[in-house]
């Protein structure tokens, strides 16, 4: 019983550090990154369809994507994407491929982009402690375990938590670092 709950317990936190990791890439700094444009949703045909799976992006140089659909008639469609979904960057289209310029960023925007990645930070130990609290549930209402193995496997699922933190929060520094980089 008590395997089952470190194995559901290290699987759930590998999940909390992927779904962290998808979120840090999703944040902009001052190079162009196509994860950026990861959430972005086009009109096609009347379904809702994934900017990568209407046109083909590129990342031209560090300050630059490039988006070519391989619909034209889908450029007012995805200039229209980009703009509502808040990325900050004006798209530029010159009849065949968009150009998406990534502007350098300001000081007051790194400090905004630094307050949402502790924001994103602090989310994602919520996440990784409320497994903990579900896996310390789990091993108490276990009867069949004595109190010693119950005490040690507290312990080690405080350590399994410890280390997920450690980890997430390795991952916020170094795009700290990337954020804060001019």
């Amino acid at each position: 019983m008590l395997d089952e709950i470190f194995a559901d317990l290290n699987a759930s936190m590998a999940k909390v550090v992927e779904a962290f990791q998808r979120d840090l890439a999703k944040l902009r700094t001052g190079r162009a990154n196509l994860t950026m444009l990861d959430g972005i949703r086009v009109e096609y045909y009347g379904a809702q369809t994934p900017l990568n799976q209407v046109a083909a992006l590129n990342v031209a140089d560090p300050r630059l994507i490039t988006i070519k659909p391989w619909d034209k008639t889908l450029l007012t469609a995805i200039e229209k994407a980009i703009v509502s979904s808040n990325l900050g960057i004006t798209p530029g289209n010159d009849g065949e491929i968009i150009r998406l310029p990534i502007p350098p960023l300001t000081g007051e925007l790194r400090q905004k982009l630094v307050k949402q990645l502790k924001k994103q930070t602090e989310d994602a130990r919520i996440a990784a402690r409320s497994t903990r609290r579900d896996a310390n549930d789990l091993v108490k209402s276990d009867d069949d375990v004595t109190e010693d193995e119950q005490h040690r496997a507290l312990k080690e699922i405080q350590v399994i938590t410890d280390e997920c933190i450690k980890q997430l929060d390795a991952e916020a520094e170094k795009k700290e670092k990337e954020i804060m980089e001019i």
